[in-house]
């Protein structure tokens, strides 16, 4: 199949690409390099540097016929978008409108969407949360999410294009960006592997779902089949709070810094884990990747 990815140079995109083009699909990256590093790209992939909010997208999803667009461009640090609600829209609602419409006039079959559970839920009221929880999201970045959603059903029902919105937890893995909230593990890694000293926000024992970047790639695989429609959480189930999560980074890395605390973040979400039943019932998806063993992997790909 011939497939774009759009934010394609990013950290997720570009293992989903690695991984379309071990398939036998024809893999188009379309990223502004903004915050997606060039390297990432691979070099079978055809790369076409384009913002989502550009008029040409349209234009070049005509003249290309892509029958499957993968959408993970976005502003993605939760606290960038409190800071500035407009220019998070601006990317993160008025883009994927504009990725939505090029894809429903160019005759896209299906569109994926890089959605967020960790946010679209807001303060959870039950663990884990399934599909089925309610959505209130509590930062300008979760309500993007949720309104893209929004827009791909409208989309689905009206026009009749089909999508799968995975509603991820809090990813890590190979090539993470320290940047944003999911970024910790990054964040935690690198400063212990230079001998600086992390920092951890609040008493540490707030808590996240963390799945490794190849188990989110293989639901983007699944996702490439026709009978996956609809939302979807990719997640472990397992929650994992600041503390811990600091001290296997400090024992991987061979770091000898101690647990420094600083002030909580105003606002910040003291549980989020995700059930992926629905998943693994529907299509046999199941997270592999033990997180002592991923945690292994990161810290290896950010000292080599």
């Amino acid at each position: 199949m011939k497939i774009a990815i759009t934010g394609g140079a990013g950290f997720i995109a570009s293992h989903i690409a690695d991984a379309y083009l071990a398939l036998g699909h024809e893999v188009f990256v379309i990223d502004n390099l903004s915050t997606g590093k060039r390297e990432n790209i691979p070099s079978q992939a055809t790369f076409i540097e384009m913002d989502v909010n550009d008029s040409a997208l349209r234009d070049l999803f005509i003249a290309e016929k892509f029958e499957i667009v993968n959408h993970h461009a976005a502003q993605m640090d939760v606290r960038v978008s409190v800071q500035d609600p407009s220019y998070d829209a601006r990317i993160n609602i008025l883009g994927g409108l504009n990725v939505y419409e090029s894809a429903f006039k160019s005759g896209v079959k299906k569109i994926i969407f890089a959605s967020s559970g960790g946010t679209v839920y807001g303060d959870q009221e039950y663990f884990p949360a399934d599909e089925h929880h309610p959505t209130k999201p509590i930062s300008p970045y979760g309500i993007a999410k949720l309104s893209n959603e929004q827009y791909l059903y409208y989309y689905a029902h009206v026009h009749g294009l089909p999508y799968v919105a995975f509603r991820y937890a809090n990813i890590y893995g190979p090539r993470q960006n320290p940047h944003g909230e999911a970024g910790v593990i990054a964040i935690f890694a690198q400063k212990m592997l230079r001998g600086e000293q992390p920092i951890i926000n609040g008493e540490g024992l707030q808590t996240r779902d963390y799945v490794y970047v190849g188990d989110v790639v293989q639901a983007n695989v699944l996702a490439l089949q026709s009978s996956m429609i609809g939302a979807y959480n990719i997640g472990t189930s397992l929650e994992t709070d600041v503390n811990t999560l600091f001290r296997h980074l400090r024992e991987l890395t061979g770091s000898e810094c101690e647990e420094q605390h600083a002030p909580a973040k105003q606002g910040e979400q003291l549980r989020s884990v995700l059930s992926y039943d629905r998943i693994h019932t529907s299509f046999g998806w199941t997270p592999k990747m033990n997180l002592v063993e991923g945690l292994s992997k990161t810290v290896d790909s950010f000292r080599s």
